[in-house]
């Protein structure tokens, strides 16, 4: 069974604290989860109670994937105290760490971040900048998948971040089933920047929502951005700019990840050709399924299917 070890620091916030548990623990029993501190002991959060943790720093030395929670930023500084670090240097080589919010002050004060994309909340990308010039951080997106370490922003993109591993490991059905059980989408559009730009859409403001879902019932149809704007109602550059601010991204990106989600969807869950899988979920040619997919996620569509079709056979 994978080992999620989930590292509390002082300061923690309890509610990002316990999305781990919620997330993996809901996936079929795929994952045991347990939750560690620095030296074994209760650990202040950041609200009025500190939180009693069950194991020590050595459960790190078991972990598949290590989880590092938000924590009051008043403790982030660009060097870690010495027991932290050493709790650290307990991962082992070639498990996967993943941050949520804050919890990148932390990998990056570590050096893991150093070279390497990653994000945390938009509020606070000045001060991860000014503390971590060495890290790309990109604070448009609600989490970045950078192989073995992986960022997510604030609070909510933990729970996207734990459902885009879960997707990862066991295919898009578990992941949707998880995302039921803790009743949140299984996947959110866009980035951070539609919560920067524009926490409230004024409410006589006609929205592309809309447009959106006549969208994802057409992917295997020619989409242009005239299309859209006209479903909409909108002009090109109208729509363009409302798109983006409601969604993060522009119409075409978009579109190119609904097509991969409904790629990886038929490949999962089909014995369709990747010819046939192509031209179910909008893309010309099985060549632009290839470059598409290869881009999102690193893998061929065979391989993909070969791995999620493995997987079945060894779990019946």
């Amino acid at each position: 069974m994978h080992r999620v070890v989930v590292l509390a620091l002082d300061g923690v916030y309890p509610f990002e604290l316990g999305i781990p548990h919620r997330v993996f623990g809901s996936a079929d029993s795929r994952y045991e989860v347990v939750t560690c501190s620095v030296d074994g002991r209760p650990v202040p959060s950041d609200s009025d109670f500190a939180v009693d943790v069950g194991h020590g720093p050595d459960a790190l030395t078991t972990a598949d994937t290590v989880v590092i929670p938000p924590f009051d930023l008043r403790q982030a500084t660009a060097e870690l105290p010495e027991r932290v670090l050493r709790a650290f240097a307990l991962i082992p080589p070639g498990a996967r760490t993943v941050s949520i919010c804050t919890g990148a002050f932390a990998l990056a004060a570590t050096g893991r971040l150093d070279g390497r994309r990653a994000t945390t909340h938009w509020a606070l990308a000045a001060e991860f900048r000014r503390l971590f010039p060495a890290v790309d951080l990109d604070a448009d997106v609600l989490f970045i998948d950078d192989g073995d370490v992986l960022t997510s922003a604030g609070a909510a993109s933990g729970m996207d971040v734990c459902l885009h591993v879960v997707r990862n490991d066991h295919g898009a059905e578990l992941a949707n089933r998880v995302a039921r059980l803790c009743v949140v989408p299984p996947w959110r559009d866009g980035g951070q920047a539609q919560y920067i730009e524009h926490p409230v859409p004024a409410a006589a403001a006609a929205g592309t929502s809309a447009t959106r879902q006549w969208a994802l019932e057409r992917l295997h149809l020619p989409l242009t951005m005239a299309d859209l704007a006209a479903h909409a109602q909108m002009s090109l550059r109208t729509f363009a700019r409302r798109f983006r601010d409601e969604v993060g991204m522009s119409p075409g990106r978009w579109v190119i990840q609904q097509r991969v989600v409904r790629a990886r969807q038929l490949l999962e869950s089909s014995d369709l050709s990747v010819d046939q899988v192509a031209v179910r979920a909008g893309f010309a040619t099985a060549a632009s399924l290839r470059q598409h997919l290869q881009a999102a996620i690193g893998v061929a569509p065979l391989a993909y299917r070969r791995t999620f079709r493995t997987a079945e056979r060894v779990e019946s």
